[in-house]
């Protein structure tokens, strides 16, 4: 008889000591983002330089990334998605995975890193913070793949209202030349555009656009030690270009919504995960509370 494979998303806190949870208001209070960066993310639809992680931690997930990478591994049917190179171009590789967080227990417990859910729930406006869904994105060197311009509610519009925020953090120093994170400052108030091909044409978002966005279309590279994270807003256009460089580029992402989010279909919103009837709230397992503000005062 077949072992049944551990799910770590049965368990809705915590499964090792990654990270230590603050028990008052003070020991909340290191982790606060100041009034200026919820400021700057309010208007240029991004914060970046948010340190998340320490130097263990980042070998810890690295560790596991390299094992959970290979579609051989045992736990491999909890992944929502998998893909070894989602471009299809041998010569252009990127690596990109939903669902490690319920295979290995420190992309399990990095959902409950206290600096994470404090800024996350400042940026989403002093709300609960409840989880969406988490990816792997590895760019090998050499021959990395990019990323095209794109919106992440785009492909999300099957939860709503649109209260969700997107955490991205390197597990390798992210530079230019290894094919660090762009965004297109203040893209978050142009509303929602079409959405391309996410491993495509890079450029293939501009046939959207409007002369006048084309105008504003002025991309920034955001280079981040590894540990460190950025924050952005869920109709911010952003995007990565190809790893020609001898370095890898490994990070994972942390996507949240605010507590009270709705299921906007019949049909599942991540494969193998129950339907969530269109009007019901987005909770359960599969999308724990991790964070409530209220509990810090």
């Amino acid at each position: 008889m077949l072992k049944q494979l551990e799910d770590l998303a049965d368990s809705p806190a915590q499964v090792s000591n990654m990270f230590s949870w603050p028990k008052s208001f003070e020991e909340w209070d290191q982790y606060r983002l100041t009034d200026e960066q919820v400021a700057f993310y309010n208007e240029y639809g991004y914060v970046s330089g948010i340190k998340l992680l320490e130097e263990d931690q980042i070998e810890q997930l690295k560790n596991e990334l390299a094992e959970i990478i290979d579609p051989a591994h045992p736990q491999h049917s909890l992944f929502y998605e998998f893909h070894s190179n989602e471009s299809g171009d041998t010569d252009t590789v990127l690596f990109h995975a939903l669902g490690a967080w319920r295979i290995t227990a420190g992309f399990h417990d990095i959902l409950w890193n206290p600096a994470f859910v404090m800024a996350a729930s400042q940026l989403m406006e002093d709300k609960a913070v409840r989880f969406w869904h988490d990816q792997l994105f590895c760019k090998p060197a050499h021959h990395g793949g990019l990323v095209a311009w794109h919106q992440d509610y785009s492909y999300w519009t099957r939860t709503g209202p649109m209260q969700h925020l997107t955490c991205w953090v390197g597990l390798d120093d992210a530079t230019t030349e290894n094919g660090c994170l762009y965004y297109v400052p203040k893209s978050h108030k142009w509303g929602l555009l079409d959405k391309p091909e996410l491993a495509g044409n890079m450029e293939g978002l501009m046939d959207y656009l409007t002369p006048e966005q084309k105008t504003e279309f002025k991309p920034i590279p955001i280079e981040l030690k590894k540990g460190y994270a950025s924050f952005h807003h869920p109709l911010m256009v952003h995007g990565s270009y190809e790893n020609r460089s001898d370095k890898a580029r490994r990070a994972f992402v942390l996507n949240v919504f605010a507590d009270g989010t709705e299921s906007n279909t019949d049909e599942t919103v991540l494969q193998g995960v129950p339907v969530i009837p269109k009007g019901k709230k987005m909770e359960g397992k599969f999308f724990p509370l991790l964070f409530d503000p209220a509990e810090t005062k």
